[in-house]
């Protein structure tokens, strides 16, 4: 099917006049919709949206400067037809620290994969968002370790959810922390063997690679590049896989291990420049490592001693590893994992209150975690 662009009155003109914005259609097949897709040439900013056409689909895409970027509000779709979130451009994207402290309460997710009807109910679960997706968790830290893309076909979505709770988390006084796990490496290295097969189409629709969809020239692909592969929040250590025996042994702190990974989170040669970084994108590397519950359970609790002794930690939360329907605690309590299958509508969110943790299911019931 030859792809439709749609012509409207330039928004570089009506900017001036109101706030720009884009509106997706909505139907109840999610395949059928996508974006927005923001990217940025020739100091120009282009929107596309994919929207249902008849029994297909078209694309929608309008340019405007650079400098009319704050004008734009993107409306988002959600899993609910008619609904829909906003979104406004940050002004400025930078780099996450690695270490957060003094933290009062923390709500934890992992492995949504583009599951946003499962993200959403384990959101208003937990009591962070409200059903029009303001932030209602107050100085609350939301920390979301990895694979929130692939498999699932509101993978767009999910990410500017993310993208918009930052800032309202921020202005609340809480934190949103998303550290990326092996898929999101994966898809902006284009190793694309679990993206939806809708994405391939659209991107071809759009004009452009599957890879370019999380490119450095666009909204989403630098602001997934400021995100970390390891965080410590309060005294629990969040990352995707887990901390290897190498990654132990190795010679650097939190924040040199995420400068380190940072710079090939979109290489495509596989040749790393030292031995450290190729650790890093290897099998006992933060987000591929599952040694705590394959292979290398004899010694994972010598492991975590010394993770806990490297980093200064007295707890480490991963996802990753699909090892029960529910939020599980290993090892004495010391390792949690919170990789639920969300697809399988076993949908599970850790919350951290003091010395107190909770599994939450999606309707809101807390369960203590037992060791």
């Amino acid at each position: 099917m030859i792809t439709k662009i749609l012509t409207v009155i330039p928004f570089s003109f009506l900017g001036y006049l109101f706030p720009i914005v884009f509106q997706p259609s909505m139907t109840d097949d999610h395949t059928l919709h996508d974006g927005p897709y923001v990217l940025y040439r020739n100091n120009q900013v282009f929107v596309h949206y994919v929207k249902p056409d008849g029994a297909g689909k078209k694309v929608q895409v309008d340019s405007f400067p650079m400098t009319d970027r704050k004008k734009i509000t993107l409306d988002v779709a959600t899993d609910e037809p008619g609904k829909t979130f906003k979104v406004q451009f940050r002004d400025k994207l930078s780099n996450e620290k690695s270490d957060h402290k003094k933290v009062s309460r923390q709500y934890v997710i992992s492995d949504i994969e583009g599951n946003f009807a499962g993200f959403r109910k384990l959101l208003l679960a937990g009591k962070v968002i409200d059903e029009n997706y303001n932030w209602t968790f107050g100085d609350g830290h939301l920390v979301l370790i990895g694979d929130f893309v692939d498999r699932g076909d509101q993978v767009t979505e999910v990410l500017w959810l993310i993208y918009a709770l930052e800032e309202k988390a921020r202005a609340a006084g809480g934190y949103v922390h998303y550290v990326l796990g092996n898929h999101e490496i994966m898809v902006m290295s284009g190793d694309h063997r679990y993206v939806n097969p809708k994405y391939a189409d659209n991107a071809a629709r759009i004009g452009i690679h599957l890879m370019t969809l999380y490119g450095a020239d666009t909204e989403i692909g630098r602001w997934l590049r400021t995100k970390n592969v390891i965080e410590k929040v309060g005294g629990t250590l969040y990352v995707h896989g887990g901390i290897s025996r190498k990654v132990n042994n190795m010679d650097i702190n939190m924040s040199k291990l995420n400068d380190l990974a940072r710079p090939f989170y979109a290489d495509t040669t596989y040749m790393y420049p030292d031995a450290y970084t190729d650790t890093l994108y290897q099998d006992y590397g933060p987000f591929w490592y599952r040694g705590y519950f394959v292979g290398e359970t004899a010694t994972a609790a010598r492991v975590i001693d010394s993770t806990f002794e490297k980093f200064r930690v007295n707890k480490v939360v991963v996802g990753h590893t699909p090892i029960r329907d529910t939020v599980s605690a290993w090892y004495d309590g010391r390792l949690i994992n919170v990789d639920t299958p969300h697809a399988k509508g076993k949908s599970e969110a850790l919350l951290v209150e003091g010395s107190a943790y909770f599994r939450v299911k999606p309707d809101g019931t807390r369960i203590p975690l037992g060791n």
